[in-house]
């Protein structure tokens, strides 16, 4: 599956910004999907992760309450939905897919990635 991330931008603390990710190939249904973030200098952490059928989500910590991910099988699409948005949570997004069982967060869990997409949060 081929993944491509859209929708990061410039937004103000406290902002909301809605990321997209278009997946092309067959079989999207089979893959659970993840975004994840790097920010300058730092390791790629787990933002948040969701079902194959997209009834279960799950979230890192810091991003509980602020941010919910989604998935459209009949679109082959993820998103990410980011409220209450932080200085701290400027990075680079990716989205990914991961054949892994249960709730993967861990880069070596995912597969394929898309190329990322800059989310630029100002203070």
């Amino acid at each position: 599956v081929q993944l491509q991330a859209s929708g990061g931008g410039l937004v103000q603390a406290g902002g909301s910004l809605r990321l997209s990710c278009a997946a092309s190939g067959r079989n999207f249904r089979m893959y659970r999907m993840g975004w994840f973030r790097q920010a300058p200098g730092k390791e790629r952490e787990f933002v948040a992760g969701i079902s194959r059928s997209g009834d279960g989500a799950y979230y890192a910590d810091s991003m509980k309450g602020r941010f919910t991910i989604s998935r459209d099988n009949a679109k082959n699409m993820v998103y990410l939905q980011m409220n209450s948005l932080k200085p701290e949570d400027t990075a680079v997004y990716y989205c990914a897919s991961s054949l892994v069982v249960g709730g993967p967060s861990r880069p070596g869990d995912y597969n394929y990635w898309g190329q990322g997409t800059l989310v630029t949060v100002s203070s």
